[in-house]
């Protein structure tokens, strides 16, 4: 049985709001029904009822949900004592954090701990956001650096690092490029060039261009900034990103212009509440002190 999916279920079933709980879990919406329908195969009951716009349990649901989560408290213990077991073998760190990390403190944060602790197994990578959190729950990360919209999850302790906000990117040759802000409305006739759902950010731009009542023409989606970039750069489209997340030092025919009003994000380390091994503790302490030097 797929405990995430359970994890979902129990979600919805206190927020009853897909987005919500996409949020939450750093996923999709289409991520949060997908979870849902197929437990309601496999299980062959309706879980939720989606009448006007609403969502609310079920009784087979409101029956299913106390197993449930006994089941996720039950594997949270279970989880949590192998890692104890592991961590008293061995010194080892595993902090996994977004692509676009080398563009925020939390980089220098790392790499400062890693000098300074050489000791410390330190064992980092990049992981696309859409699955940060699983690395979390199945216990194949210590540590995460992520970007959140909404709040985490109850289940997780965060540490905030920074914010940043939404910018448009376009090349220096598009009419708007000389605007020192831009609306998202002015883009409305615009080709756009976006980061995929794999990264989480692709709903909240899409959610902020629609507010103002622009459907996207979207002309490319993947999860490449530097090509992005580079299309950018030789004239095409215009994009929007985190005001963090990108370097233009190599894109001389770029240009960054904040979007009003500003639509920020949160950066922050997350780990899962319980207990930790020396080195996660040691790495969260370090963090914190690192945090209070820069307010």
């Amino acid at each position: 049985m797929d405990t995430r999916k359970l994890a979902t279920f129990a979600d919805l079933a206190q927020t009853k709001n897909y987005s919500k709980t996409a949020e939450r879990i750093f996923a999709t919406q289409a991520t949060v029904s997908k979870h849902i329908l197929a437990l309601e195969k496999e299980w062959n009951v309706e879980l939720f009822s989606r009448a006007h716009r609403t969502v609310t349990l079920t009784p087979a649901g409101r029956a299913i949900l106390p197993d449930v989560l006994a089941l996720l408290q039950t594997e949270q213990k279970l989880n949590q004592t192998i890692h104890e077991q592991s961590s008293n073998e061995t010194k080892t760190l595993v902090i996994k954090g977004i692509p676009s990390i080398s563009q925020y403190q939390a980089f220098n944060v790392i790499t400062e701990f890693a000098r300074q602790y050489p000791d410390i197994n330190l064992k980092f990578s990049e992981a696309e956001t859409e699955i940060l959190l699983d690395t979390l729950d199945d216990d194949n990360a210590d540590i995460v650096f992520t970007r959140l919209f909404g709040e985490a999850q109850s289940r997780y302790e965060l540490l905030a690092n920074e914010r940043d906000y939404f910018v448009a990117l376009m090349p220096k040759t598009n009419p708007l490029a000389n605007k020192q802000t831009l609306t998202a409305k002015m883009l409305k006739n615009e080709s756009f060039l976006l980061l995929d759902a794999s990264t989480n950010l692709f709903e909240p731009i899409v959610t902020l261009l629609k507010h103002d009542g622009i459907d996207p023409h979207i002309t490319y989606e993947g999860r490449r900034i530097d090509l992005i970039l580079e299309m950018l750069n030789r004239g095409m489209g215009v994009s929007i990103m985190m005001n963090k997340s990108f370097d233009l030092t190599d894109y001389k025919n770029v240009v960054a212009i904040p979007i009003e009003p500003k639509k920020y994000s949160q950066l922050a380390f997350l780990r899962r509440h319980g207990k930790h091994s020396a080195s996660s503790d040691l790495f969260w302490k370090f963090a914190q002190t690192h945090a209070q030097k820069l307010e």
